[in-house]
């Protein structure tokens, strides 16, 4: 696993793809900040991450369209299928390289907290909360991401739809009847009550919950395709 995830790190880190994301979350996660803090005035940390999940919604596919995509695409996912490494440790991995990027993404966004600190007193307990939040955000995100590689070789295709159901899942509970009881899967809807300081288990299991089901279809996918082959 630990293998795996080392190789992972190194395709981000030493091909402009690490770099691609991590630029563009903090491009765009500045421009709201220039907008939020010079022209509303708004000193809390928290509210810049109302923005931050919706910029990981686009941007995620950066990390995870190609983990298995072009794998399969270029053949070396055969490589894989054959590995004495099982597919367990693969999957794993992949994940967890994606989550490391994920980690020193969020790291750089505490200059931001640096800089309001200086101009105000923002709760440190608050912004530790939504850091938590956005992490595990971010962790159902990459999971998904990984899974909708899984299951088609053209890395456009999982990058399309990886945004088309987070947007689903963020807008229908807003449409009401039927829709409404999709809010219990809304992520964003979930991460919003960390962004105010309340850890809820409820809202921990909910993530956890959906980022092991997305791992595991990823395992089952990686698996049914070794057994036909």
């Amino acid at each position: 696993m630990f293998a795996v995830m080392k190789k992972e790190l190194k395709s981000y880190l030493l091909s402009p793809t690490g770099y691609i994301f991590i630029g563009l979350f903090l491009l765009i996660f500045s421009i709201f900040f220039y907008s939020t803090i010079y022209q509303s005035q708004i000193l809390n940390f928290e509210y810049l991450f109302y923005n931050g999940a919706t910029i990981l919604t686009f941007i995620t596919p950066v990390l995870t369209m190609r983990l298995f995509a072009e794998e399969r695409k270029s053949g070396t996912e055969q490589l894989i299928l054959t590995s004495p490494r099982s597919i367990t440790s693969v999957v794993l991995g992949k994940f967890l390289a994606a989550a490391v990027i994920m980690i020193i993404t969020e790291i750089c966004t505490l200059m931001y907290f640096a800089i309001l600190s200086h101009f105000g007193k923002p709760s440190l307990i608050v912004a530790l909360s939504t850091l938590f939040g956005f992490f595990l955000l971010s962790l159902a995100y990459i999971s998904f991401g990984m899974f909708a590689s899984s299951i088609t070789e053209n890395q456009i295709v999982a990058s399309v739809i990886t945004i088309g159901v987070f947007m689903a899942l963020w807008f229908m509970p807003g449409m009401g009847g039927a829709f409404e009881s999709v809010e219990i899967f809304s992520l964003i809807y979930k991460f919003d009550n960390f962004a105010v300081g309340l850890i809820s288990i409820s809202d921990i299991i909910t993530f956890v919950s959906f980022t092991v089901l997305f791992v595991l279809l990823t395992i089952l996918t990686l698996q049914r395709r070794k057994s036909v082959k």
